[in-house]
Formats: structure tokens, C-alpha cells, sequence
């Protein structure tokens, strides 16, 4: 699959040669309006709807500052990275999305030169003063300054930080002087050498960067629109992807609009042999795509009237079937004759995900380094029912965690198995009494090895799922004698919060964004402590395998590596390694070219509706 962009130049002259006909009937229309009609070519149905459910209430449209795949599902329908991977291709395959061809690469990997396609336009906004905006290399370089910019904080400054020539200075000389961040500075790492063409030089060899700027936080962000909304361009987003934000009831309901002056993207008319692809290229293949012209997404954090909702026919995909439902929905891993009666299609796979509780290792109770507290924490993990949480809470839908490298992605080993991730109660009290963690009072709860009270503190949802979770963990604890309560608040809030380092535990997950395990390992990467590494663990032998790792291209040295880190997260225990989940998707039979990708949440701009 490779987007095409229509010839812009040709097309527009031809626009604006009928816009002058009409310039007398649309006197009204403002110079915005007049931009849009001059560069719509796109043809998506408005009458075709598709309605969605979010679980969890998204965070914001900015892309350097979200951390939620719900926020991460419209921001890859609106903002534009410069590559993408192909929907179909398996394994999967990163391809171009707003460029001419794939990067050029330095025969000694340090430098990479992009050249955006001509012709591809952003949404018509005031901030352009009424005139077409195209996309060119000075957005993709802009974006990039942005995760630097003091003024942004951005938490996923780990994904570029370290890596490009000049960046990293720049963001350490803002902070120290308190001046505003330089966006027009020469950077020797970040050239712009024409209109379309962006030039990355690197400081050493880095073998994840392109999958890096794939991830839809890399959306090319307009300079104009930025400066115009500043702190509040989270809440404006303008990109020149397939659809824009018409409406946002935050927390409650998203419309997206089928973006008029997309440029052209078709599904190729070859499906890879065996790949069973051939029905939804008969569906969607060789279509101007977008197809449908309006997306509906309403947050329904509560499972049955989700779930409710799909039945009914009011949603169109059920993405992540509640586990609750999956004896009803699959009896025997297959789909329900009733259901199969409508039509409705389901969709199952072991996902590149996990799932885990993390401990902050600066909090005085469940952090530190000394031999007591890492007890501590790997008492927990032992004494945390895994095999109920799978068992009855997921019904089945998941496998246990043996580290924190998901199927799909490099170094994951499914014949793995840790002693210390047992489910061992008698093991975990062992554990505590050794290490003076014991009931001084006779309350029935243990104290610290000092005396002082003892309390775990674990973040949490106030739905009916997690509230089933907390009674787990409550279960757990208690029988092994530590005492936990549960911190009720909203996600978005957690966010905040463990970005902040003031949470003591909290329970999570990750999806990969790529088939590379670089990820995994920086999420326990000392220097990312307060952005991605939630934990903040800083262990100088796990940074340094880290550090390089990531010299290194894939191989077998590399895979060895990660493993050797994930024996030492195994020793630490910064997370409570739950699950890698088996999710069950589920469309109405009026859904066409469905098929989840593993690395992207959303794929809305491949489906159609034929009722």
C-alpha cells in the first residue's frame, strides 16, 4: 500500500478557474470556504457514519503531549506523520505516507534525508489568512522542535530526545536561561535544505528513529495554528490527514469530518498470497479512500451499556470486547450462532500489549534499591493472583507476562518462564518475614522492618471493571498480611500525577508502536524517569546494556541483550507483570475492510458502510 497524492498544481488551476464563475453565488463565503472548494477532489459518503465507543476519555489532540492511545486514535485520522505502515502487509511494513519514497539513508546510518510530496494541503483555517497551506519540510522540523521546547513539556520527549545534532542543547540551554526556545535557530542535526526536503543528522547510528517518527505523536503540526491557539492547540487540531475535527465535547463525543482536499490513497488490487486479504480488497481495494464521511465516537466508560450499545446496532465496532462478555460473544473460541445469524464479525488476537502495575522507586514505601525493599516488591508480584485475574476476571483472554516484551515484538521468548512471577503466597510471606516485613502489633498487617506502618496505595479507575480489580488485589494482599487501599480519580488526572512521581502504584498498560524492543527497555531507561519510565527507576547497569542496545541494529547480540535487561527487571521488580492481552474485536455486518493492525489502535480511514 502506498499513498498517492493528486497533481495539486494542475487541479487547482482548474478550481480556480470555476471559482471565478462563481465567484458572484458564493460572495459570502469566506476566504477559508473558497480554499476548500477550490482543493475538494475527495468524494467520502456524508451519509456514511461510523459510530465508536472509547473506554477512557481521550486527553488532548496535542501530539507532543498525549500518552493515551484514545487521544492517539483521532490524532492519527487528522495529523500526518511522514511514514506509516502498510495496513495489509504482514509482517508488518513501514511505507511512506506524506513522502515521495522511503528516507534516504547515509551508507554510515547518521544521516537521513526526507522529501515530502508535493501537492498535500492542510484543512482551510483562519490561521492560514484564507489561502492554501501545503505541507512542507519546515512543518515536519517544526513538530520535531516542539518535543524540545521547554514551554511544551512534553512527556514523550524520550521518543527523539538524545539522537539529533544540536536538539538536546538547545532544550538544556532554554531551561537554564528562561528564554523562549529558538524555533528558527540553525540546527545542525534538523536542516531544512528546500521547500520539501528535511534533512536528520544523528549523533550516533540509531536503528529505531523511523519507527519512531511513524508514531502518530510525529503529525506534522502547522507553525500558524500553534502560535495562534499556543497552550491551547490541544484542543485545535489542523493536519492534512483523511479527516478534521468537527466537533468536541470533551470526555463525552469526537465528530470528524471527512477532510474535502484529502490527497489520493488506494489499497493495492494484489493481496500477498495466503494473507486472506482478498475479501477486503473486493470491499475497499482500489477505492479513493477515506469512505465514510463521518466519524461518531462517544466515551462509554462502563462495559454494559457498551457492549449493550453494539448489540443494539448503535456502534458499528466493538473494539476490545469487554472480557466479561466473551463466553457470550465466543463459547468455545467461536463466534455465537446468534450472532453469526446477523452477520457480525469477529476479530481475535493476541495482542503486543502488557499489562502491569508499576512501583514509583522514589516513594519511601515500595521504591528504593536496598535488598528489604526489592523484597517487598517481588513479594508483591508473588503474592498477586495472576492465575485469577486471567482465569476469572479475563475470562482466559490473556497470557501471563514474562517480562515486559510483548508477542509480535523483537526478543520475545513464549517458552520464557520466571520463577519470580510465580503466583507463590507461601513464598511471599517467606519473603516478608525475612526481611523483617512482620506483624509487630497484632492487628493482622505487617509493619516495615523499622516499625512504621506499612500501606500500599495502589491509583484507581471508579468503574465496576477496575473496582473488580481492586477487590482482587485486595484478596491478595490480605492474604499475605499488607494492607492496601485504592485511589479513586479519573485517568487523565493519573496522568498528571505519575508524570509528577506521586503515585505509589499504579496499574497500566502498554501497546507496542512498533515491531522494535527498544521501547520496552527505555520505559526503565534512568533519564526517562518522569516521561515514559513510570517507575523511576534509575539502575546504572540496566542503563548502561540500554545505551548499548541501542547502537546496535537487529541481532542476535541485540535480542541477547534485551534479555540479559529483562533478567535484571525480573531481579528490581519495578512493575507487577500481569498480561500481554488477547483482545476480541467485533463489527457489524455493514463494516467493510476491517482489520486490526497490531502497532496502529485506528483504522478508520480503510473501513466502508453498505447497508
Amino acid at each position: 500500500m502506498r499513498p498517492w497524492t493528486y497533481c495539486a498544481r494542475r487541479r487547482h488551476r482548474a478550481g480556480r478557474r470555476s471559482l471565478h464563475k462563481l465567484k458572484g453565488a458564493i460572495g459570502l463565503l469566506s476566504g477559508c470556504a473558497i480554499a476548500a472548494l477550490a482543493l475538494s477532489t475527495h468524494a467520502a459518503d456524508p451519509d456514511k457514519v461510523l459510530r465508536f465507543a472509547f473506554q477512557i476519555a481521550e486527553a488532548t489532540f496535542d501530539p507532543a503531549i498525549y500518552q493515551d492511545q484514545y487521544s492517539s486514535m483521532v490524532v492519527d485520522h487528522i495529523l500526518d506523520p511522514m511514514l506509516t505502515y502498510d495496513y495489509l502487509a504482514r509482517p508488518v511494513k513501514l511505507v511512506p505516507n506524506t513522502l515521495d519514497a522511503m528516507p534516504e539513508v547515509s551508507a554510515d546510518g547518521l544521516t537521513y534525508t526526507f522529501r515530502v510530496r508535493k501537492g498535500i494541503y492542510f484543512t482551510p483555517h483562519p490561521a492560514f489568512k484564507g489561502k492554501p497551506r501545503e505541507l512542507v519540510a519546515a512543518d515536519y522540523a517544526y513538530s520535531i522542535l516542539r518535543f524540545f521546547d521547554p514551554k511544551v513539556k512534553s512527556p514523550n520527549l524520550y521518543l527523539i530526545e538524545n539522537r539529533i545534532l544540536g536538539l538536546d542543547e538547545a532544550h538544556q540551554r532554554a531551561l537554564r536561561d528562561g528564554k523562549p526556545f529558538d524555533y528558527d535557530a540553525a540546527y545542525p542535526g534538523l536542516q531544512v535544505l528546500d521547500r520539501h526536503s528535511l534533512r536528520i543528522r544523528l549523533k550516533a547510528p540509531d536503528y529505531t528513529l523511523l519507527y519512531n517518527l511513524a508514531q502518530t505523536n510525529f503529525g506534522a503540526v502547522a507553525r500558524e495554528v500553534a502560535e495562534l491557539y499556543g497552550d491551547d492547540i490541544g484542543s485545535h487540531p489542523v493536519g492534512t490527514g483523511p479527516y478534521l475535527l468537527k466537533h468536541w465535547t470533551r470526555g463525552h463525543r469526537i465528530v470528524l469530518e471527512a477532510n474535502p482536499g484529502f490527497r489520493e490513497l488506494v489499497l493495492p488490487m494484489q493481496a500477498a498470497e495466503g494473507s486472506g486479504d482478498e475479501e477486503i480488497l473486493r470491499e475497499i481495494g482500489g477505492k479513493r479512500l477515506p469512505l465514510i464521511g463521518r466519524i461518531e465516537i462517544h466515551v462509554v466508560e462502563e462495559n454494559q451499556p457498551r457492549w449493550l450499545s453494539f448489540l443494539n446496532g448503535d456502534h458499528d465496532v466493538l473494539q476490545w470486547l469487554p472480557n466479561e462478555f466473551i463466553h457470550v460473544v465466543a463459547p468455545r473460541g467461536e463466534l455465537a450462532p446468534y450472532l453469526a445469524r446477523r452477520g457480525i464479525g469477529m476479530h481475535a488476537e493476541l495482542q503486543p500489549r502488557t499489562g502491569y502495575t508499576y512501583f514509583n522507586f522514589d516513594d519511601p514505601v515500595v521504591g528504593g534499591y536496598e535488598p528489604h525493599q526489592v523484597a517487598l516488591r517481588r513479594a508483591i508480584s508473588m503474592a498477586y493472583d495472576m492465575p485469577e485475574e486471567i482465569r476469572i476476571l479475563r475470562k482466559g483472554q490473556a497470557i501471563p507476562a514474562q517480562g515486559p516484551i510483548p508477542p509480535g515484538v523483537e526478543a520475545y521468548d513464549p517458552e520464557f518462564r520466571s520463577p519470580t512471577l510465580e503466583h507463590n503466597p507461601s513464598r511471599a510471606k517467606a519473603l516478608l518475614d525475612m526481611f523483617g516485613f512482620v506483624d509487630r502489633d497484632g492487628d493482622g498487617h505487617r509493619e516495615r522492618p523499622d516499625g512504621s506502618p506499612l500501606q500500599l496505595e495502589l491509583a484507581s479507575r471508579p468503574d465496576q471493571e477496575s473496582r473488580q480489580y481492586d477487590e482482587l488485589w485486595r484478596r491478595s494482599m490480605d492474604a499475605v498480611g499488607l494492607r492496601i487501599r485504592f485511589k479513586k480519580g479519573r485517568f487523565a488526572d493519573f496522568v498528571r500525577e505519575s508524570n509528577a512521581g506521586t503515585l505509589q502504584m499504579w496499574n497500566l498498560s502498554w501497546s507496542a508502536g512498533s515491531p522494535d524492543a527498544d521501547f520496552w527497555m527505555g520505559l526503565f531507561y534512568g533519564p526517562n524517569a518522569g516521561k515514559s519510565n513510570d517507575s523511576r527507576m534509575r539502575l546504572a547497569p540496566f542503563d548502561r546494556m540500554y545505551e548499548r542496545s541501542r547502537g546496535l541494529p537487529g541481532s542476535p547480540e541485540r535480542t541477547q541483550l534485551y534479555r540479559e535487561m529483562t533478567k535484571l527487571l525480573l531481579v528490581y521488580a519495578p512493575w507487577v507483570f500481569h498480561v500481554h492481552h488477547i483482545s476480541t474485536h467485533l463489527v457489524q455486518p455493514w463494516v467493510k475492510g476491517y482489520k486490526k493492525h497490531p502497532f496502529r489502535a485506528a483504522n478508520w480511514r480503510y473501513l466502508d458502510i453498505v447497508r
